[in-house]
């Protein structure tokens, strides 16, 4: 067989059968699209074109056909009568974990909005509707209680999407160490489990991580005295002294001062709002969407520009904001299903001093309309935070890049104001924040749980309560010593 040349790119040349009647090149050659994605051809009138690695490889090709039926998420085995030639991939050899498009209900807008033709790639990162299937040992063992697969897929959808790639990945990690130590992943006992996750333990893991691991273990590995890995007595106790040996550190003290960034946020190079770098405006906007929600980066990248979905009070007074009816929140629940954002302008016009000019800069009303102002002639998507790099202008921002922009707005206001930066920054430290000064103001906490969508007040004041007040212990023992007055003291 012969592949023809295609324009400048590598061609799999010459394959003809050995003596050993497996498949080799007649002479050396390039790997083309088996390794490689398909990327552009040589431009007419010669230049140089760089391969674009796929991201998956399209074929996958074994060379041990002694390696166990579960090595991976669902490579098959050799026959014995096929011991002797090479393995061509099969409908076993593609991984399980294709990809199922989550479609939007009818009548919705799109998640990334109106696709707009364009003759180059789109360097943006195109908003994740694809959704793991699941692990593949699970998959068989409910198979093998006579489920169908549809039936299969819907109870492997109770995790999230995020929870399946995890547990997917840590799955990964325990089967290569169970194959390097000689056990079946699948059927080994007790003990060995307890030993990975000791050796974990051993590397620095948290308990919370090993738990973890211990409910990807779960589920994929077959019952163990009538109970699941995660439910047996003997992983009970190891978590327990996990937990007395690493007991968990929460810090209550923040990582960043929001008045520092407030501040910043109202001088140069923030302000001019309407004159400003179209990066500035952005992760102002980011920043500000973040501190007065209190929502989660995944529930602020589905924020749509949609009449349906963002609405201004005709005054400029107030804006409410939905999220885009396909997006699924963390929890699926009437709670959290398509809750909306009321914002309410700070210190509108008329100002009656310079001060309240001032605080007006820090208004969410006004960042975000003069926001959508901007990036309307640029914007070709619904969604309402869009990419404004010259190279992938107007296209859909990634949740990723959008916790960077909020991290970038911590880090440009420390800067602007002649501070060093503060390290380890996150994205979701703003719900923390934002909660924690608002029960300092004085909010009700519930109505600060209704903002950050949290169904009890439990989450808040054990992951999220913050000590946003540093002074507050030397405030509170002067006021101990001056309790004694003048009066008091007189008697």
């Amino acid at each position: 067989m012969a592949s023809s040349p295609s324009g400048g790119r590598a061609h799999l040349g010459m394959v003809r059968h050995s003596a050993s009647r497996s498949l080799r090149f007649a002479r050396d050659h390039a790997l083309s699209s088996m390794v490689l994605g398909e990327g552009p051809r040589q431009p007419p009138g010669g230049g140089c074109t760089g391969s674009r690695m796929a991201a998956r490889a399209p074929v996958c090709l074994s060379t041990d056909s002694d390696a166990p039926r579960l090595l991976g998420e669902g490579q098959g085995r050799a026959s014995d009568s096929d011991s002797d030639r090479s393995s061509v991939a099969s409908e076993n050899m593609v991984p399980e974990s294709s990809a199922i498009t989550a479609r939007p209900p009818e009548g919705a807008p799109s998640a990334g909005g109106p696709v707009v033709p364009s003759s180059r790639r789109a360097l943006a990162s195109e908003p994740q509707t694809h959704a793991v299937m699941g692990l593949a040992p699970e998959r068989e063992r409910l198979s093998a209680l006579g489920l169908s697969t549809a039936v299969i897929s819907t109870i492997q959808s109770a995790r999230a999407p995020s929870t399946r790639s995890q547990y997917a990945y840590k799955w990964q990690l325990f089967q290569s160490w169970c194959l390097a130590e000689s056990h079946d992943p699948v059927s080994c006992p007790m003990a060995v489990i307890l030993q990975f996750l000791q050796k974990l333990l051993d590397e620095g893991k948290s308990p919370s991580t090993l738990k973890v691991y211990l409910a990807a273990i779960s589920a994929c590995h077959v019952r163990i005295d009538g109970l699941s890995p995660g439910c047996h007595f003997l992983a009970s106790q190891f978590l327990k002294g996990a937990r007395r040996l690493r007991p968990p550190r929460t810090t209550s003290l923040p990582s960043w001062s929001l008045d520092v960034v407030l501040e910043a946020l109202t001088k140069a190079p923030f302000e001019p709002l309407h004159s400003v770098d179209m990066k500035l405006i952005s992760i102002k906007t980011a920043f500000l969407l973040a501190v007065v929600s209190a929502k989660r980066v995944s529930e602020l990248h589905a924020l749509s520009v949609h009449p349906s979905c963002t609405r201004f009070a005709g005054d400029g007074s107030k804006v409410s904001m939905r999220p885009n009816p396909a997006f699924l929140p963390k929890v699926i629940s009437p709670f959290h299903m398509n809750q909306s954002v009321e914002l309410m302008a700070f210190h509108p016009p008329p100002f009656s001093s310079p001060e309240e000019e001032r605080l007006h800069m820090l208004c969410p009303v006004r960042a975000l309309r003069c926001y959508i102002d901007r990036t309307r002639t640029v914007r070709q998507t619904e969604q309402l935070f869009i990419c404004h790099g010259s190279r992938s202008l107007g296209q859909p921002l990634s949740k990723q890049r959008l916790s960077h922009w909020i991290v970038d707005a911590i880090k440009l206001a420390y800067e602007s104001a002649g501070l060093p930066p503060p390290g380890q920054l996150k994205a979701h430290s703003t719900r923390g924040m934002a909660t924690s000064w608002a029960l300092f103001r004085g909010v009700p906490v519930s109505d600060i749980c209704a903002a950050a969508s949290w169904a009890t007040p439990h989450t808040f004041m054990r992951f999220y309560r913050l000590n946003v007040l540093d002074s507050s212990a030397p405030l509170f023992g002067a006021s101990v010593l001056h309790s004694m007055t003048p009066q008091d003291a007189d008697v």
